[in-house]
């Protein structure tokens, strides 16, 4: 509970709002076991809308969130805001996506709060990383939880990289779980002998010991050999005043090996040209989308998390038809 106490500052006084459902790892330890431990109130969010949401907030004076990132965003820019009392708010937290430091800066500032992005897994016990009860530096997910210990491994050699380095981050500690229950080859592919968890996460760790999420190795989209992360593609659509949703996913590309394709949200009207003109004049050449889908919702499960085997196979529809 000290963990949850310094990374949160929950005590029996705090009101938090559960944006993520009590069935995924977010929701059960961070939303209701640790604030219950606490003696803490817990408001429930039955669907994740922006207005019920505002409504809940004001109403039962909420001091910590933890929200999926499309609420997140809206949070930041949303103009619906204005027109409600959020002043008791201390700590809004989102996580499953990359969130532009500008979007954490902006909702900071427009709440009077730390607004952050923490970082965890389901094997982890859902909690890796945290502000730890100071601001992180966006785009930072904060500080390692005590306790638990960090490597980054070349996912090519599994040997530690050079400090400084991005690498997979491999953890350690007493959230980590012993294993999937009844598929061994399964755990052996994600957990060591010694107890280290593969997250199959590429990370950097700055000096001061913060985590920078880069993106998941899996996901890396490749052009002409060169890796392309989707988050930084999706970051930058959803920098358009006009997108309220991005997933991005690889597309075989019979000249490059691999092209993105985008999906987008759209929050206000906007034309494609007007999306790829914002999106080339953002990103390096072998970044861009080769297309842009605009959709009515970007695919997320309910804590956020996107869904991108739903939209590779939403690409690969496209390209048949």
């Amino acid at each position: 509970m000290s963990a949850f106490r310094a990374a949160g500052g929950y005590d029996e006084h705090s009101v938090v709002l559960a944006g993520a459902p009590f069935f995924h790892s977010i929701g059960l330890a961070l939303m209701l076991c640790a604030p219950l431990r606490l003696g803490a109130t817990i408001v429930t969010l039955a669907r994740p809308l922006l207005e019920p949401l505002l409504g809940l907030v004001a109403a039962n004076r909420v001091t910590h969130a933890a929200v999926p990132p499309p609420l997140f965003d809206a949070l930041a820019a949303d103009p619906r805001v204005d027109d409600h009392d959020l002043s008791s708010l201390r700590l809004v937290v989102t996580g499953g996506a990359h969130m532009h430091p500008d979007v954490e800066q902006a909702l900071s500032e427009r709440l009077g709060c730390i607004a952050r992005q923490g970082y965890g897994a389901t094997e982890a016990t859902c909690t890796i990383s945290a502000p730890l009860g100071r601001p992180s530096t966006p785009p930072t997910a904060g500080w390692l939880m005590p306790g638990t210990e960090a490597r980054l491994v070349d996912p090519r050699t599994a040997t530690d990289v050079e400090p400084g380095q991005p690498g997979e981050l491999w953890v350690r500690g007493p959230q980590v779980m012993q294993g999937y229950y009844g598929l061994p080859e399964d755990t052996a592919a994600v957990l060591t002998s010694d107890g280290w968890l593969r997250t199959g996460d590429l990370v950097s760790i700055r000096a001061d010991g913060q985590l920078e999420i880069r993106d998941r190795l899996k996901e890396l989209i490749k052009v002409n050999g060169a890796s392309v992360a989707p988050a930084e593609i999706e970051l930058v659509l959803r920098q358009h005043p006009a997108v309220r949703d991005a997933g991005v996913v690889g597309f075989p590309d019979a000249a490059r090996g691999e092209a993105p394709v985008a999906f987008v949200a759209l929050g206000a009207p906007a034309e494609l040209a007007e999306l790829e003109d914002f999106a080339a004049a953002r990103l390096a050449g072998y970044k861009r989308p080769r297309e842009i889908v605009v959709v009515d919702e970007v695919p997320r499960v309910a804590t956020g998390k996107l869904l991108r085997r739903e939209l590779r196979e939403r690409a690969l529809a496209l390209a048949g038809a």
